[in-house]
C-alpha cells in the first residue's frame, strides 16, 4: 500500500525541505506559517493558532499539513482499497479513511492501512449479497447508493472506533522510541532492522512502523533519524565491498555491481544473497546500522521524509540543511564499519572454503533470497547470471513462443508494485527496438493491477502471467524470468519489426 505511493512522500519531503520556516526557501503560504504582511494573500486558505505569547494570529495552512493530514494517508487507503476491490473498494475505502483522519490528531497512515482494505473488502462482501438478484435497469442506483451508505456508515465507525485506537497504539510506539532515545538505545534498533531486511520485513518494519513515526517527529522537530534507520545504504555497501576484496567465486566477480545498484540504486535486496551465503554476515550489518544510527544520535541529524528508494541520492535529497554533515557521516561509518567486520569474516573463513573447494553457491543464495521475498526479481537473476530461462509464452495458446501477425503498437512491462524491475525491463526493450529502428512502439511499465485490455502486448515474469491475462485478456502476454537480460527480447524486437513492415505492405 505504500510503495506505489512513495513519489507523494517524497515530494512532501521536498515542499517541506523548500517551504517551512526553516527550509531552504522559507515561505509563509506555501509552508504553513504566519506572516501578518501576506494575510489575504490571493485568498490563500488560513486558520487562527496561538504564539508562544498566548497572543491569536491568522497562520497560513500552506501545503505541508494538508498533504501529509489528508492527501498521504487517502492514497494509501485508496491503494488498499483498489488491491482488495478495485475502483469502488479504493472509493469506499478513502470514505471510509477520513473518519480515522478527522478522529485523530497525528497523520493517520497506520489507521489508512487498516481502514482502506477493511472497508474494500466489508463492500465486496455486502455487494455479493444481492450479486445477480438486482432487476434490470436498477443495478445504478443499487451500486450508488449502497456503496455511499457503507461508506458514510464505516466513516462514522472508523470515527469512533479506530481512531483512538490507532492513535492509542501509536502513542504506545512513539513512547517506545522516547524510551529508547532517553535511554541511548536508539542503535539497539539495528538489531531488528538489519535482520528483517534479510528476510524482506523491511517494508513492513519500514513503511508500516518507522515512517509512521518518523513523519509525526518531523512534524514537531522537523526531521527524524527514523527515517535513516532501514533505508541507510551503508550497511549493505560495507558487506558488498568486502566480498569484492575478500569473496570467492562468483561472489566476488559480481559484488562491485551489486555495490553501485545497491548504493546508487538504492536497492537494497541485491546485498541479501551475499549475506545468506554466510550468515554470521548479518553481524556486520548490525553492527553497521547501529553505527549509523548512533552517528545520527550524535550530531542530532535526521531526514525530513522517507528516502526511497534507499540510493544515497534519495538520502541527501530528503536532508534537511545543517544536517549534511552528521547524515553523510552515518553513511559512511556505517560502510565502514560493515565493511571491517565483514572483511574479518570472510578473510577468516576464506583459506578454509579454497581448501575445501567452496566456491559460493550464489545461485542457491539468490533462490534463498526469492523464496523470502515471494517472487522473482529481475535484479537478483541478473547477478546470478541467469540467462532468463525459455522463450516466451504467448497467449492466447499456452507453451507458443511467437507473436502473432497483428502489429505491435503498445507494450507493456508489468509486475507486482508497477516500478523497479519492471522499468528496467521497459528500458532494456526501448534501448533494443532504438538499435533495430523500431518505431511509433510505446513501451511502458505498470503494476498488474493496473492493467486493461487496451494493450498489444503486456510481458511479465512468469509467475504473473496468469494474473495479467486476467487483467488484459485480449492482448498477446510474453513470460520471461528476467526483465534484466531475457534472450527473448530480442525475439520479441524481430517480430514486432515483420509486423510493422507487413502492415506498411498492405
Amino acid at each position: 500500500m505504500v510503495m506505489p505511493n512513495l513519489p507523494a512522500f517524497v515530494a512532501w519531503g521536498l515542499i517541506t525541505a523548500l517551504f517551512i520556516s526553516t527550509g531552504w526557501a522559507p515561505n509563509g503560504i506555501l509552508g504553513g506559517f504566519g506572516n501578518a504582511d501576506l494575510i489575504g494573500w490571493h485568498g490563500a486558505a488560513t486558520t487562527l493558532a496561538k504564539g508562544p505569547d498566548g497572543a491569536t494570529f491568522l497562520q497560513y495552512v500552506g501545503l505541508v499539513g494538508p498533504i501529509i493530514t489528508y492527501l498521504l494517508p487517502l492514497l494509501i487507503a485508496n491503494t488498499g482499497g483498489r488491491m482488495v476491490y478495485g475502483e469502488r473498494g479504493g472509493v469506499v475505502g478513502s470514505i471510509a479513511t477520513i473518519g480515522v483522519i478527522v478522529g485523530s490528531t497525528i497523520p493517520m497512515f497506520m489507521g489508512a492501512m487498516i481502514v482502506g482494505p477493511l472497508a474494500a473488502w466489508i463492500m465486496k462482501k455486502i455487494d455479493s449479497i444481492w450479486d445477480g438478484k438486482i432487476k434490470p435497469g436498477f443495478e445504478m442506483l443499487v451500486n450508488m447508493f449502497s456503496a455511499g451508505i457503507v461508506a458514510a456508515a464505516l466513516s462514522v465507525g472508523a470515527f469512533f472506533g479506530v481512531a483512538p485506537v490507532v492513535s492509542q497504539f501509536s502513542t504506545w510506539l512513539g513512547s517506545g522510541a522516547q524510551w529508547l532515545a532517553g535511554h541511548q538505545m536508539l542503535p539497539a534498533l539495528a538489531i531488528i532492522v538489519e535482520p528483517a531486511k534479510v528476510l524482506f520485513l523491511n517494508n513492513a518494519i519500514g513503511n508500516g512502523v518507522l515512517v509512521p513515526l518518523a513523519t509525526q517527529q518531523t512534524m514537531v522537530a522537523g526531521k527524524s533519524l527514523l527515517f535513516l534507520v532501514e533505508s541507510n545504504p551503508g550497511p549493505g555497501l560495507g558487506v558488498l565491498l568486502a566480498y569484492s576484496l575478500f569473496g570467492i567465486g562468483a561472489a566476488r566477480a559480481s559484488a562491485p555491481g551489486a555495490a553501485v545498484i545497491e548504493f546508487i540504486g538504492g536497492i537494497h535486496e541485491v546485498y541479501f544473497p551475499y549475506v545468506l551465503m554466510k550468515p554470521v554476515l548479518i553481524v556486520a550489518s548490525i553492527l553497521g546500522g547501529a553505527t549509523g544510527i548512533a552517528t545520527n544520535v550524535v550530531f542530532g541529524t535526521g531526514l525530513r521524509a522517507p528516502a526511497a528508494p534507499g540510493s544515497i541520492i534519495a538520502v541527501l535529497a530528503q536532508t534537511p540543511r545543517g544536517n549534511y554533515l552528521g547524515v553523510i557521516l552515518s553513511v559512511v561509518f556505517a560502510a565502514v564499519v560493515s565493511f571491517l567486520v565483514a572483511s574479518v569474516i570472510l578473510r577468516a573463513s576464506r583459506r578454509r572454503d579454497l581448501a575445501a573447494g567452496e566456491t559460493g553457491d550464489l545461485s542457491a543464495a539468490i533462490a534463498k533470497t526469492e523464496a523470502n521475498k515471494g517472487k522473482s526479481s529481475s535484479v537478483l537473476s541478473n547477478l546470478g547470471g541467469q540467462d532468463g530461462g525459455p522463450a516466451a509464452t504467448a497467449a492466447p495458446g499456452a507453451g507458443a513462443t511467437t507473436l502473432s501477425t497483428r502489429p505491435v503498437h503498445k507494450v507493456i512491462f508489468a509486475c507486482d508494485a508497477g516500478m523497479g524491475s519492471s522499468a528496467m525491463g521497459a528500458s532494456v526493450l526501448r534501448n533494443k527496438l532504438k538499435k533495430a529502428g523500431v518505431e511509433e512502439v510505446n513501451v511502458t511499465n505498470l503494476a498488474v493491477a493496473n492493467l486493461s485490455d487496451d494493450v498489444d502486448l503486456v510481458i511479465t515474469q512468469r509467475e504473473l502471467t496468469d494474473r495479467a491475462r486476467q487483467k488484459a485478456p485480449s492482448a498477446q502476454h510474453v513470460s520471461v524470468d528476467n526483465f534484466m537480460n531475457s534472450p527473448v527480447y530480442d525475439s520479441v524486437v524481430a517480430e514486432i519489426k515483420e509486423g510493422q513492415e507487413n502492415e506498411s505492405h498492405e
